[in-house]
């Protein structure tokens, strides 16, 4: 794996992490509202805050999965894992970017795919 590709996939985890704590402990924020393109009121209701900290539990797991990948997991099947977990990360962006908001394949899919184009030459 090339320095540029392992860096592109750090921060990709990192991005996930970040999300994580954002939509689980800072969903009521105004950086959140700004971020989300949300409410207030709707991100205050309590059904919102229970999805809102669902969905961030899933992108730690795939950001700690990216780093456990990256620091625990033999050479030979590091490839193979990140590819795993940054693929993730693609197809959960399109899927956002339809059904949510459409930035979020700039934001969070664009560093996905430059990772995965990286992965893919080095």
């Amino acid at each position: 794996m090339s320095i540029l590709s392992y860096i592109l996939v750090v921060f990709v985890a990192l991005e996930a992490l970040f999300i994580m704590l954002l939509e689980m402990f800072g969903a009521q924020t105004k950086f959140a509202q700004k971020a989300f393109n949300l409410s207030r009121e709707y991100l205050a209701q309590k059904e919102t805050k229970v999805a809102m900290a669902n969905q961030g539990l899933y992108n730690g797991f795939i950001g700690i999965g990216i780093l456990v990948v990256l620091l625990m997991f033999p050479s030979n099947a590091v490839f193979s894992g990140v590819l795993l977990f940054v693929g993730f990360v693609v197809i959960a962006a399109i899927y956002g970017s339809i059904t949510a908001n459409p930035k979020i394949i700039v934001s969070q899919g664009l560093p996905a795919i430059l990772a995965l184009i990286a992965l893919f030459f080095s």
